[in-house]
């Protein structure tokens, strides 16, 4: 199954509940319409968003692995909370880069020097077209629609 990404929107009132009881963070993640699954894309994400493998750069650096750890460990560690402020500044980010920046960030052997998960990118430009530009697309369009209502965010591998 390996590592994957998921995104939750929290409205002004679960925002409010986890911040009372962080236990209530394993229940929220159930695959509905405020989730956002990248999949396995969340690293090469990442390094095309920081140009680091881990370390947070950058107003769109915390799309993915930013905010502060929560509630209990839900497979690779526990999730991490962004506040609405932060979901605002990282939507601003990432409003700011286009395809043409991000495709010419994406260097195939890179990444794979750097053992970007899922260590796909032999393909070259086809990983790019056919799993990070959508999934950048998608998160990018997930940290507007959240911004726009104010919501805080939980982040999460498992």
């Amino acid at each position: 199954m390996g590592m994957i990404f998921n995104a939750r929107r929290l409205s002004a009132e679960e925002l409010a509940a986890v911040l009372a009881d962080p236990e209530k963070v394993d229940t929220l993640f159930q695959g509905g319409p405020d989730e956002l699954d990248l999949d396995k894309a969340w690293h090469g994400l990442h390094y095309l968003l920081t140009g680091d493998t881990y370390e947070i750069r950058g107003d769109a650096g915390p799309a993915v692995l930013g905010g502060d750890p929560i509630g209990p460990d839900l497979g690779m560690g526990p999730a991490r909370l962004l506040m609405p402020d932060a979901v605002r500044a990282v939507a601003g980010g990432l409003d700011a880069i286009d395809e043409a920046t991000l495709r010419a960030r994406f260097d195939p052997a890179a990444l794979s020097e750097a053992e970007i998960y899922p260590h796909i990118w032999d393909d070259g430009a086809d990983e790019f077209d056919a799993y990070l530009l959508p999934n950048f697309t998608a998160l990018r369009d997930f940290y507007r629609a959240a911004a726009d209502h104010g919501d805080g965010m939980l982040l999460a591998i498992t």
